[in-house]
């Protein structure tokens, strides 16, 4: 069995590590929040004018046609 090593850290270098960690949080929440812009602008779209998603299947080479018709509430 392996043994275990006592890996201690230095309170500086814990430090760096937590803002470090911090910085990386807020790069993700800034892109969930671009990502999340993206998809309502998308769902807008959408929900404008009709769109027709046209998939070819990989087994059968069969073309499936999906179409997404949405009505938009007048304001």
């Amino acid at each position: 069995m392996a043994k275990k090593e006592d890996v201690s850290v230095a309170p500086d270098e814990q430090a760096a590590v937590v803002v470090q960690l911090g910085k990386r949080l807020d790069m993700l929440d800034q892109r969930l929040d671009n990502i999340d812009s993206v998809v309502s602008a998308v769902a807008e779209r959408v929900m404008r004018r009709p769109i027709t998603l046209r998939v070819t299947c990989s087994k059968c080479g069969q073309n499936i046609e999906i179409a997404i018709i949405g009505n938009e509430k007048p304001s």
